[in-house]
């Protein structure tokens, strides 16, 4: 039967096999799942913004809640066009240093008790991004590219000697396999900026 919601146990075996990184058509086969089934429950678990250790902690009834797809309200009701409003300065704060889609959503209840649960809130935030930023998507020859820069806050190194020292964090990632490299430098200096691409 279409749309016939999977047993909790089965779910939990779709996401620990997602988190252990196996394939898409695996976890299919493994569970006895349609494809499209485990991609949709995979595309929840990504807009949740937990992981999943913390969602194994979750009895059966909240991740039957947070994996349910939520009743959209129709776009001319009140809570949906109040929500529509406040999205793009949701989005705007979501982009600030600390700021968690939990803590808006809080802020947002407070204001609208009558408004969206967490789940509801977060698919909202992860749709309108989705249609207001579309995503380019590249494909990489394997070792034709690395991209490089640095951290936005300094990492404070303890030296033998009991000294702090402030260093910056250089991260370069390569295209194709997304093999990371991080690296803590003296300085964002060319000479330091060089030894640490020839280090990656």
């Amino acid at each position: 039967m279409a749309n016939t919601p999977i047993t909790m146990s089965k779910l939990r075996s779709i996401l620990r096999l997602y988190c252990t990184g196996t394939g898409v058509r695996a976890i299919s086969a493994m569970t006895i799942t349609s494809r499209n089934t485990v991609k949709k429950y995979i595309r929840i678990y990504n807009t949740l913004n937990l992981s999943y250790e913390e969602l194994i902690k979750k009895d059966d009834a909240e991740l039957c809640e947070l994996f349910s797809a939520p009743k959209e309200d129709s776009p001319g009701s009140l809570r949906h066009q109040q929500l529509e409003k406040l999205l793009p300065d949701i989005c705007k704060k979501l982009k600030k240093r600390g700021v968690t889609s939990e803590q808006l959503c809080k802020e947002y209840i407070k204001e609208y008790p009558d408004g969206y649960s967490m789940t509801s809130f977060r698919v909202a935030i992860q749709r309108y991004i989705r249609l207001s930023h579309p995503i380019m998507r590249q494909q990489h020859k394997a070792g034709d590219k690395m991209f490089i820069d640095y951290t936005g806050d300094k990492l404070s190194l303890k030296l033998s000697d009991g000294i702090t020292k402030e260093v910056e964090v250089f991260v370069a990632i390569l295209g194709c396999s997304q093999l990371t490299y991080v690296e803590a430098v003296e300085s964002q200096k060319k000479e330091d900026l060089i030894a640490a691409c020839e280090n990656a």
